[in-house]
């Protein structure tokens, strides 16, 4: 198990908190709460170790595109980034409604 850690500017807080997906195989759990805006933080638990810079490289997309101001607890077992985006934008819609 390994626990990784990330932060992102961000201007846009979202209006509630959220929680999509579960921890299965395959798949994430992501828990979003709004924060006052200025930054993301990220703290991405994972059943794969090694893959810090996949992480880095789809969460600095991601965040460059959707500044969401909030604190994002992301539970991973075995996503693909495909899956780790497609999470992400559900935790931004739904902190939206």
């Amino acid at each position: 198990m390994q626990t990784l850690n990330f932060e992102f500017p961000a201007d846009r807080p979202p209006l509630r908190r959220a929680h999509v997906g579960v921890v299965g195989s395959g798949d994430l759990e992501i828990l979003m709460t709004p924060e006052p805006a200025g930054t993301a933080r990220v703290r991405v638990r994972t059943s794969v170790d090694g893959f810090d810079t996949v992480w880095r490289t789809v969460l600095e997309r991601f965040f460059a595109r959707h500044r969401v101001a909030a604190a994002f607890e992301l539970n991973d077992f075995g996503a693909t980034p495909g899956v780790v985006t497609l999470r992400l934008r559900q935790a931004v819609e739904e902190g939206r409604r």
